[in-house]
């Protein structure tokens, strides 16, 4: 559950739930208990009933008058039975007609019992007890009178108490949650405020986090704020630091080199001072990057970008005969800095138009499946000579080109890796099926 607010329900749900059954289960035991207890006084009342209406027969049985039955004894099936029984004889009432009814053992005198058994289909509660009387004409034998109850409004009784017990619990149960929902819905309200503006800060559509937060979330929101801005100056900062650095030092250096001697152009002076300007060329294309992906910073149109540097790339090889092929995905988009992107993407395709005989492919697309920080596959090839197996490594490195005799400094490689691994991204460089060489990166990026 990364979600706080089912988090905070089902810590409420469980106990709820539980609570809910215990108070169920004692509500079901009472019931049932008082249940028991109005069946046991039901057979106590009617058991005295046929104790008191029992008279001697001519025959020497015990029985009650037709007259003195109550009227469930006299119907047939009516649920309420009753017997008196002897070793000898038997009085059973009218009640039981057509029904198969054992209501126990004789027992002996004294004696009181209380079991459950079948008349039928319909279970029944049976009270037994054993009675002598003084002036039975059969000798001090003991009687056993048993009364027996139908157990099936009972029961039906017991269930309809439970469906409806079962019922309003759960419903109460449903009208608290859902009651809860709301009220948590409320109070993390400006919870997911924050989460919806800090989104917003991501995908740079807005600079900053709004004011008006609760007391517990207004310094938060206040400190990433302030995060933000002080984030944004150091960086400006760094690059203005780090172009000021490259830049002061230029004109020491032209001085240096105007100063030579006219017969000593190439010497080792003047090859270091070449090594110079080239390092500080490449911090000065440094400092106009930004460094990497920033909160706040609005996502790039890869198409744009590439459109852009194709043109511009059409016009300096204008010399050349040269095809660049575009294949961008119409939604693909970089999260980071516009002028990073620039810069690498130009560093990539100008080398690709430098080596190659004719053709140019770049592609972007978004890799769905991928890790959520490299959304973003490019690709640039080109059909020239390629570069070797052993080189591969080797001209990602500053100042290091595959020829020397080609015009430049080796420091756009370079700085492809060095942005790439600014933004967590990966670079990959092998062979193209189109002959020459092929540059594969991912970088963070994001459907537009």
């Amino acid at each position: 559950m990364r979600s706080l607010s089912r988090r905070l329900l089902f810590a409420v749900a469980v106990p709820l739930a539980l609570f809910f059954g215990v108070m169920m289960l004692v509500l079901d035991t009472g019931f049932r208990v008082l249940s028991d207890r109005s069946l046991e006084e039901l057979l106590d009342s009617q058991m005295v009933s046929l104790i008191a209406a029992a008279e001697p027969q001519p025959n020497g049985d015990y029985a009650p008058p037709p007259q003195s039955l109550e009227p469930r004894l006299a119907t047939p099936h009516s649920g309420l039975y009753a017997a008196i029984r002897s070793a000898q004889r038997q009085w059973r009432s009218p009640s039981t007609a057509d029904i198969k009814s054992d209501f126990g053992p004789l027992l002996a005198g004294g004696e009181r019992s209380l079991t459950y058994a079948m008349f039928g289909h319909d279970r029944v509660a049976i009270e037994s007890r054993a009675i002598q009387f003084a002036d039975n004409p059969n000798g001090p034998s003991a009687l056993t009178f048993s009364v027996a109850v139908s157990l099936s409004p009972y029961e039906e009784q017991l269930w309809r108490f439970r469906r409806e017990v079962v019922g309003w619990f759960a419903g109460l149960m449903l009208v608290l949650l859902l009651t809860l929902a709301a009220l948590l819905r409320w109070a993390l309200a400006p919870v997911r405020r924050l989460e919806r503006e800090i989104h917003e800060v991501e995908e740079g559509r807005s600079e900053s986090l709004s004011s008006g937060y609760p007391r517990e979330l207004a310094r938060v929101a206040g400190n990433l704020n302030t995060l933000l801005l002080g984030e944004r100056r150091r960086l400006a900062r760094y690059r203005d630091t780090l172009g000021n650095l490259a830049h002061s030092l230029k004109t020491p250096l032209a001085v240096m080199r105007a100063n030579l001697p006219a017969e000593a152009p190439e010497g080792p002076v003047s090859a270091q001072i070449d090594r110079m300007s080239g390092i500080i060329e490449h911090q000065l294309k440094r400092a106009a990057a930004s460094g990497g992906a920033l909160l706040g910073q609005a996502p790039v149109d890869v198409a744009q970008v590439a459109g852009e540097l194709r043109a511009a790339l059409l016009r300096v090889y204008a010399r050349k005969d040269l095809m660049i092929e575009l294949a961008v995905a119409p939604a693909a988009q970089f999260v980071g800095d516009r002028a990073d992107l620039t810069e690498l993407l130009g560093n990539l395709l100008d080398n690709a138009c430098k080596w190659c005989r004719s053709r140019v492919r770049f592609s972007a697309a978004l890799e769905g499946d991928a890790d959520p920080r490299w959304r973003l596959s490019v690709v640039v090839e080109d059909d020239g000579p390629g570069i070797s197996e052993a080189d591969r490594a080797r001209v990602l490195e500053r100042g290091v080109r595959a020829d020397e005799k080609v015009p430049g400094h080796g420091i756009g490689l370079a700085m492809v890796r060095d942005t790439v691994d600014l933004y967590g991204g990966q670079l990959a460089v092998d062979r193209s099926d189109l002959g020459g060489a092929r540059f594969a990166l991912r970088l963070p990026g994001r459907a537009g």
